[in-house]
């Protein structure tokens, strides 16, 4: 017996009816994982698609078809989050065991949490003839809770303590390692803790009355120098457990001196834009959701740049920049862009 690695808070958005359930809250249906399947069961009810979460089960449920889709009748909303998987080998097939905490919503606006554990199958594939069953679920049981979401998840199935895993993590983890080893020097597995900041927002066509959408900021050490530090940063999208690597937008500039000093300037203009990996000593303001960078041309800070994104609409916008381009012993910032300063 083994405990995997698979879990995942998964966030799915409030559908007001099945209209617009199935044009704000996106499609999951992935049977790769116990954890993934039984988010793509709470995907499929939330979007109220009884057919496809009936079809989860190898074993139903309840008796019959109607009285399932019946059983969601009030039901508007379930949040989930699943622990570590269990897995088993038994008798030709694989079993696993998975923590689950749900949250559920109904049409009265009342909300209860529930928590157990599911069984899930998967009949070894080499061996199965033309019907072919994927991983499906076996069983569950879920009991009401009166603690809070992430406080319910159980910490064991059958007995069998399971360790709580941030999948998520490990997803930007493994991009980072994998992606920036050749220019990111810090760039390991044993990489600092990383810096975590929870991020509410919505959309520009979300409605004004729903609900507002979850992702998490992750930092990780790039580089570090005598007077700068380059950080990496990833996203990680509860709602559709993607998680995918920022850019942010930089100013391509041409600077000119009247010295070879370069303590005297003579022109600077910005001559294009490009994307960038990292930001150098960066900040990020929880109450402006902005992140701030403050990169050193030289150890005594006189010549530098400042640059400020803002999260919105589910990603990072470049709002200000500014520059002092001369090495003249004197910090004398000047802005090249502000869409971030108001009248």
């Amino acid at each position: 017996m083994r405990v995997l690695q698979a879990g995942l808070m998964a966030f799915v958005a409030l559908p007001m009816s099945s209209a617009m359930a199935q044009d704000n809250t996106p499609y999951l249906d992935d049977r790769t994982s116990a954890a993934t399947l039984i988010k793509s069961l709470y995907n499929a009810i939330n979007r109220k698609e009884y057919g496809r979460a009936w079809g989860y089960f190898s074993v139903p449920p309840v008796s019959n078809f109607a009285t399932f889709e019946n059983g969601f009748a009030s039901t508007v909303n379930v949040e989930v989050l699943t622990g570590g998987a269990i897995e088993e080998g038994a008798a030709g097939a694989t079993m696993y065991t998975l923590p689950v905490a749900i949250q559920a919503e109904d049409s009265a606006g009342r909300v209860q949490v529930f928590a157990g554990c599911y069984t899930l199958k998967l009949s070894n594939p080499q061996v199965q003839g033309e019907e072919f069953r994927p991983l499906s679920i076996e069983r569950g049981a879920l009991l009401p809770s009166n603690q809070e979401l992430e406080a319910a998840l159980p910490n064991s199935c059958d007995g069998v303590e399971i360790p709580k895993h941030d999948d998520a993590l490990e997803q930007a983890r493994a991009m980072f390692v994998g992606g920036r080893g050749d220019d990111c020097r810090l760039a390991s597995d044993e990489n600092d803790d990383p810096q975590i900041h929870t991020i509410k927002f919505r959309y520009q066509h979300d409605a004004e009355g729903d609900p507002e959408r979850s992702a998490r900021l992750i930092r990780f050490i790039c580089d570090r120098g005598a007077y700068n530090e380059r950080y990496a940063y990833y996203l990680a999208f509860d709602e559709d457990s993607t998680v995918k690597a920022v850019q942010f937008s930089m100013p391509e500039l041409d600077i000119r001196y009247l010295d070879q000093e370069e303590a005297k300037l003579d022109s600077m203009n910005i001559i294009g834009f490009n994307a960038v990996s990292d930001l150098v000593n960066p900040e990020y303001d929880p109450a402006t959701l902005t992140l701030k960078s403050a990169s050193f041309w030289r150890g005594l800070g006189d010549a530098s740049s400042v640059g400020t994104w803002i999260f919105r609409n589910g990603d990072f916008a470049l709002v200000k920049f500014e520059v002092d381009p001369t090495y003249d012993n004197k910090v004398e910032m000047q802005t090249l862009i502000d869409y971030d300063t108001g009248p």
